[in-house]
C-alpha cells in the first residue's frame, strides 16, 4: 500500500474507522444500559435512546487526552501509514465481531490498542512501541475494574447505612428515579472515553498523510463524526451482552444499579481526564461485581465473571495477531 493514498481510499479508511466506532457502540451498549434495563427502570428501547444521547454529547464535557494517547502514545506516530491503520482496524473489528457473536463482554478499547500494537510491530518491530503509553493502558486492565469495584462497594455500604430505616419500597422508589442520573453519567463517561479512541486513529491517519496543519490534533469534524457513529451503534443495542452484564453476573436492585453506574462513571471520568484509554466493559463489570459482593460473595456468579476475565486477558494479544496478519496480507497484495 502506498505511503500516500488517493482521497477516495483515504476516505474509505476513515469510513472503516467509523465502522469500528459504530461497532464499539453496538458492542458496548450493554455497558451503559445493562443495569438500568436489568432493574426494569427503563425498557431496552428507551434505554438505548437515553444512552445514545449522552454518548453523543460527551465531547462537550471532556478534553481530547485519550485521543492524543491513542494517536501518538501507543506506537510511534512516525511509522503510522494507511497499511498500519488498516491492519489495526481489521484486528479490532474482527475480535469485536467474534466476542459480540458469542455474547462475551470483551473490551473494544483493548482490541483497538492490540490492533495498533500488532500492525505497528509487524511494520517496524517492538522498538516502535511507546512503552509509557502502552504501560498505563495495560495497568488500566487491572486498575479500572478494581477501582470500579471498590467505589461501587463503598457506595453500596454508604447508601445502605443512610437508608437503613427506610422501607424497601421507599428505597426502591427513590433509586428508580436516581438511576436515571447514574445511567446518564455512565453513558457520558462511556462516550467520552471510547469515542476518543477512534478520533485518535483517524487523526493520526490524517497526520500521516500530511493533512493536519500545525502538528497532530483532532479536527472538529472528526470529533462530531466519531461521537455520532458511537451513538448510532448504541441505538442498535447489544442485547446478547446486556443479558450477560445485567443478570448473569449478579441480580441487581435499583439501589445496586445506581451504585454500580455511579462507581463506574467516576472511574471513567478520572481515566478520561488522565488520558488513559480504559475499558468501559471492564469498569462496569468490576462495579457490578462490587455491588454483588457487598450483598454476599455467593451472590456473584464467579464462573461467568471468570470467563469474562479470561476474555479480557486474551483480547489484546488476539487482536494484535489478527492485525499483524492483516498488515502482512495487505503487503502481499498491495
Amino acid at each position: 500500500m502506498d505511503a500516500h493514498l488517493a482521497l477516495p481510499l483515504l476516505y474509505g479508511l476513515v469510513a472503516v474507522a467509523l465502522l469500528f466506532d459504530f461497532l464499539n457502540g453496538l458492542h458496548d451498549a450493554a455497558n451503559s444500559i445493562a443495569t438500568i434495563v436489568s432493574t426494569r427502570v427503563l425498557r431496552p428501547q428507551y434505554a438505548v435512546l437515553w444512552a445514545a444521547f449522552f454518548n453523543f454529547i460527551a465531547f462537550l464535557f471532556f478534553g481530547l487526552h485519550v485521543a492524543q494517547t491513542i494517536g501518538t502514545g501507543i506506537v510511534d506516530a512516525r511509522i503510522i501509514d494507511p497499511q498500519v491503520i488498516f491492519g489495526a482496524l481489521v484486528g479490532a473489528i474482527t475480535w469485536n465481531l467474534i466476542t459480540w457473536g458469542l455474547g462475551i463482554p470483551s473490551s473494544s478499547s483493548h482490541a483497538l490498542v492490540g490492533g495498533i500494537v500488532g500492525a505497528g510491530t509487524a511494520k517496524a518491530g517492538f522498538g516502535t512501541i511507546v512503552w509509557s503509553g502502552l504501560g498505563k493502558t495495560l495497568a488500566a486492565i487491572v486498575l479500572s475494574p478494581a477501582v470500579g469495584l471498590l467505589l461501587a462497594l463503598v457506595l453500596v455500604l454508604v447508601v445502605s447505612w443512610a437508608f437503613a430505616r427506610s422501607t424497601p419500597f421507599a428505597v426502591d422508589s427513590s433509586f428508580r428515579i436516581l438511576q436515571f442520573g447514574s445511567a446518564s453519567l455512565y453513558s457520558l463517561g462511556h462516550g467520552g472515553n471510547d469515542a476518543q479512541k477512534t478520533m485518535g486513529i483517524i487523526a493520526v491517519l490524517l497526520y500521516s498523510q500530511g493533512m493536519l496543519e500545525g502538528g497532530f490534533h483532532v479536527p472538529l469534524w472528526v470529533v462530531i463524526a466519531c461521537q455520532a457513529a458511537m451513538a448510532f451503534g448504541t441505538l442498535f443495542g447489544g442485547w446478547r451482552i446486556v443479558h450477560t452484564m445485567g443478570s448473569k453476573i449478579t441480580r441487581l436492585t435499583p439501589m445496586q444499579g445506581f451504585c454500580a453506574e455511579t462507581g463506574g462513571a467516576i472511574t471513567l471520568f478520572m481515566a478520561t481526564e488522565l488520558g488513559v484509554p480504559v475499558s468501559t466493559t471492564h469498569t462496569i463489570t468490576g462495579a457490578i461485581i462490587g455491588v454483588g459482593t457487598a450483598r454476599r460473595t455467593s451472590a456473584v456468579r464467579w464462573g461467568i465473571a471468570g470467563n469474562i476475565v479470561v476474555a479480557w486477558v486474551v483480547t489484546l494479544p488476539a487482536a494484535a495477531l489478527v492485525a499483524a496478519a492483516a498488515y502482512w496480507l495487505v503487503g502481499l497484495f498491495g
